[in-house]
């Protein structure tokens, strides 16, 4: 399947062939064609499957087609974090590049001076999260009188982050007379609510098995003592020679301490999270994506909606407290058909939190234990396995002193993750 042969006008496929995509992925293959028949469309797929896409490029052809009711946003996109509207509102920019679209990105965090004067002329794209949009509409900056459309991007993280007083609010001020677009990575029983009131008789769109994770990422789990693993990051990261690593930790402070001591250790490295600064923020990633930082270490809420191309390796320092969070993490790597290394650093007083992930996502993951990093105590999960259960088949007790019971070692330089670099599948719109 092309791109062409989903309806797309020239504008819109000069703009997608100049980016490198050649072929829809399959949430582009189902999305465009059911956004451009006018109706309300229900979308879920996993974190980089090409879903901003998905909804761009048929909002972009919508707005060509329909007729300007007034000065208003055309189009609304509602995201839940900076990083997502930025990458959104980037989106729009590249694709809409032959159109005469004017587009916008509104966010907390910043003066809202700028974003006033960005909105008094009007736009016809406003990519926006919703705390800074209800500031703005009380304001009198931003007017919904005429908006064709409407998109709520990331759906399920937005209910987490707990915006369902502000968006039913900016439900309410918007015209009755819309199409409706919501995008989530999952179809929970709060999203499907949430659907009843907003959708009317919606296409519905899942193009990946709930709570899955990326078929071409590799997974490990390497158990460690909790006091090592900064030690054991900095080896992994040195031997294996990965020059971009995303890590995961639970909290702000955590994720500060831990790019301050791979600092030390040599390896350069940045922390993102909600205290920082949206121009600290921004600086970090930049220099991530330029590759002049390392290791980026980010919180959940801050890492959401990054998009960074052929990220070969993701780390969870520490496992999430929410399964569904592990499948969002891994989600960052594995991209558009490329292979990517999801690597977990798990404690022993992690084992109930790893029994949680393995059972969401119906897999037993594999150890390895790297030689001089030996836990002190094995790691146990809820059904009460040591640390020994491998890719192979069994778990193997890393206790005994008979090697057929061990788990896998891995102990010489550059032998663990070394293959988890791009592939060079052929290219589609997924990154975006």
């Amino acid at each position: 399947m092309s791109f062409e042969s989903l309806g797309l006008s020239e504008a819109l496929l000069r703009a997608t062939r100049e980016q490198g995509y050649e072929e829809p992925s399959p949430i582009q293959a189902q999305a465009i064609p059911a956004v451009l028949s006018g109706g309300d469309v229900m979308a879920a797929a996993q974190t980089g499957t090409g879903k901003t896409a998905g909804f761009t490029l048929p909002l972009l052809q919508r707005l060509a087609e329909l007729p300007r009711r007034g000065k208003g946003v055309r189009a609304l996109v509602l995201a839940p974090t900076r990083e997502l509207a930025a990458q959104v509102g980037e989106s729009v920019g590249r694709y809409g590049r032959y159109q005469s679209v004017k587009s916008a990105v509104i966010f907390g965090g910043v003066k809202i001076n700028p974003q006033i004067r960005q909105l008094r002329d009007g736009v016809d794209v406003l990519v926006a999260t919703p705390g800074r949009l209800m500031d703005l509409y009380q304001q009198g900056a931003v007017r919904f009188d005429a908006l064709d459309i409407l998109v709520l991007d990331e759906a399920d993280r937005m209910l987490d982050m707990g915006f369902i007083r502000d968006i039913r609010k900016i439900l309410a001020l918007l015209p009755k007379q819309r199409q409706n677009l919501l995008f989530s990575a999952t179809f929970s029983a709060d999203i499907r609510k949430l659907a009843e009131g907003l959708l009317n008789q919606p296409v519905q769109i899942e193009v990946a098995p709930r709570n899955t994770t990326a078929e071409k990422v590799r997974q490990t789990i390497y158990p460690v003592d909790q006091s090592r693993k900064t030690a054991l990051l900095s080896r992994l990261v040195h031997d294996n020679d990965w020059q971009q690593v995303l890590v995961f930790t639970r909290t702000k402070h955590g994720a500060n301490r831990l790019s301050q001591k791979l600092e030390r250790d040599g390896i350069t490295a940045a922390a993102i999270h909600g205290n920082k600064s949206q121009n600290a923020r921004t600086r970090a990633l930049s220099h991530f994506k330029q590759g002049e930082i390392r290791v980026l270490v980010a919180t959940d809420i801050a890492a959401r909606g990054l998009d960074i191309k052929q990220l070969p390796q993701v780390v969870n320092f520490e496992l999430p407290n929410v399964p569904e969070d592990y499948v969002h993490r891994i989600g960052r790597t594995g991209r558009a058909g490329e292979s990517g290394h999801a690597v977990s650093l798990v404690s022993a007083d992690e084992g109930k939190l790893l029994s949680g992930i393995e059972k969401l996502i119906k897999q037993d993951l594999p150890r390895e234990v790297v030689d001089g990093f030996e836990p002190s105590v094995a790691l146990v999960t809820k059904a009460g396995n040591d640390q020994g259960r491998g890719g192979q088949g069994g778990r193997r007790d890393a206790s005994s002193p008979s090697r057929n019971n061990r788990p896998r070692r891995r102990g010489g330089r550059g032998r663990s993750g070394g293959a988890a670099r791009g592939n060079g599948a052929s290219a589609s719109a997924s990154h975006s």
